[in-house]
């Protein structure tokens, strides 16, 4: 295949906008949205006298390397029980996007960033997500913090919520962190040069391990999916290369999960309604106990996320070459998770694959409406307010912004598929080693 340096990129570009468009997602801004953003003077501040000043404490984001929409920063405090204060502070989105504004409305539309191989088409316009919203390094910024006290167990015996103002100092990067913990990688610079920042994310990635821990004694399954990452050089699309998991990536969504969970159970407190996240008991248990089976395993009858685990853990040290495969084959026929409206008083179905009852997502206001919506009800709840959105337009914005999700999620698919399509074009009569991952009526797949 000929191709001047730049033709891959935009062909991409311009297959991202028109399955955007079929998908019915806005891959532009309207002007009144761009106008919004153009006039805001800087980002949000406050004077109101609830808002506690945190800006002294080691806060660290750790995400990936280029990412700059930056939702949610950590800092961790041992006590002198042995327990650990852990605070995660969430962008305070809703102080620079009033709702029904003509931002929020392309946010409500949209309802979450759609990171494609050719480009990030943003819930929000960059001037905020990357810039006034996100949590920058060195820059004062307004948040939500979720304080939470993790015993030596992995058990959150206390969790509170309020404003503050804080300030990143050091923004870092999952690959980097990972190497350092792992032992295979330097100190990155941004540790070795804040005082006390290397025992701080060590402290971190502690508490988060007992976490995981004490969820996977109830269940939540370890599964491992990696997805493909294109590398471009100059325009030219020269590899995928794999984004697998890692102990950073590990350490922060290991915080997320406690931190949404918490947020869940602050608005059952308060009496006031949420968006949670759940992912039903999977209606084709029967595929997944016929895989174990065809593996050597028998599962119960009944679907039980313990026992799906223990197989899982099994097969990882069995054959950890093919968990990854596994893994995909489960993820496919545990399902979608969706969005549910949850009105004080009842109870939610729960997320099967985190085997947790109350959850709900809050912490990536700049990228996801839900958080943003769920900020909107915390702050509500802060004020003694009503709630801001009244029950049944919460659960039209549930279920709009799980089909919203699923369409983001296909253009993401299409958009890796057409990556993969044009990095191989001029490769048509090569001979690949490969592992045969399915076969249908459809076709057989491959992973080369």
């Amino acid at each position: 295949m000929t191709a001047g340096r730049d033709d891959n990129l935009e062909r991409l570009r311009g297959i991202a906008r028109r399955v955007m468009r079929e998908r019915d997602l806005l891959p532009e801004f309207t002007a009144e949205a761009r106008a919004q953003a153009a006039a805001l003077a800087g980002p949000a501040r406050s004077r109101d006298p609830s808002v506690v000043d945190l800006r002294d404490r080691p806060w660290a984001s750790i995400d990936n390397d280029d990412s700059l929409d930056l939702d949610q920063l950590s800092v961790a405090n041992l006590l002198a029980d042995g327990a650990v204060q852990v605070l995660v502070a969430i962008a305070d989105v809703d102080a620079a996007v009033p709702k029904n504004s003509a931002i929020d409305r392309h946010a409500a539309h949209n309802t979450t960033s759609v990171y494609t191989a050719a480009q990030v088409f943003p819930m929000l316009p960059e001037r905020l997500s990357t810039n006034l919203t996100s949590l920058a390094q060195d820059q004062d910024r307004l948040s939500i913090v979720v304080d939470m006290t993790v015993d030596p167990q992995g058990v959150v015996r206390q969790s509170r919520l309020y404003r503050a103002q804080v300030r990143n100092r050091a923004k870092l990067a999952y690959d980097g962190v990972a190497a350092w913990l792992e032992g295979t990688g330097a100190v990155p610079a941004p540790v070795a040069g804040v005082h006390g920042m290397a025992e701080q994310l060590r402290l971190q990635e502690r508490v988060a391990a007992v976490l995981k821990q004490l969820r996977q004694t109830h269940g939540a399954l370890s599964l491992e999916t990696c997805e493909a990452r294109p590398v471009f050089e100059a325009g030219l699309l020269s590899d995928l290369a794999p984004d697998a998991p890692n102990r950073a990536k590990e350490l922060i969504e290991d915080f997320m999960i406690a931190a949404n969970t918490a947020t869940a159970r602050y608005l059952d407190g308060r009496h006031l309604p949420s968006l949670r996240r759940v992912l039903r008991e999977p209606e084709r248990w029967s595929r997944i106990a016929a895989v174990a089976a065809s593996l050597g395993s028998r599962l119960p009858d009944a679907p039980s996320a313990p026992q799906l685990n223990a197989f899982l853990l099994r097969r990882r040290q069995q054959d950890p070459a093919g968990f990854g495969d596994l893994s995909l084959t489960i993820v496919k026929l545990l399902g979608r998770g969706e969005y549910v409206l949850e009105r004080p008083g009842t109870r939610d179905p729960g997320h099967f694959g985190l085997a947790i009852n109350g959850y709900t997502h809050s912490t990536a206001p700049n990228r996801r409406f839900p958080d943003l919506i769920t900020q909107r009800l915390v702050k509500a709840a802060f004020a003694d307010a009503p709630a801001p959105y009244a029950d049944p337009e919460l659960a039209a914005l549930a279920a709009h912004c799980t089909r919203q999700e699923d369409n983001a999620a296909k253009v993401e698919r299409f958009l890796r598929k057409s990556a993969a399509a044009l990095l191989l074009a001029g490769r048509v009569g090569r001979r690949f080693d490969g592992i045969v991952t399915g076969a249908s009526a459809k076709g057989t797949w491959a992973m080369i």
